[in-house]
């Protein structure tokens, strides 16, 4: 599915101006219609899977309670 930059920039919480820089650059791939740029969602499937496994890693860490440490001693 194509989108254009703004719909893109909106999917995946960038500003435009650097969705057309990356466009620029090579780093986002996109086709000109002659008025605007189109930009092939799917290129971003493996980004947005990633981030959804980073954010489950980051629950799973916050969630886990931090161990007692039995090297600790208190000296005061």
């Amino acid at each position: 599915m194509y989108k254009t930059v703004e719909e893109t920039a909106k999917d995946i919480g960038m500003p435009e101006h650097q969705i057309l820089q990356y466009i620029y650059n090579g780093r986002i791939k996109a086709v000109h219609d002659g008025e605007q740029f189109l930009i092939n969602s799917r290129q971003f499937d493996t980004y947005h899977e990633q981030l959804e496994r980073i954010k489950e890693e980051i629950e799973i860490w916050r969630s886990t309670p931090i161990p007692d440490d039995v090297d600790v001693k208190d000296e005061d």
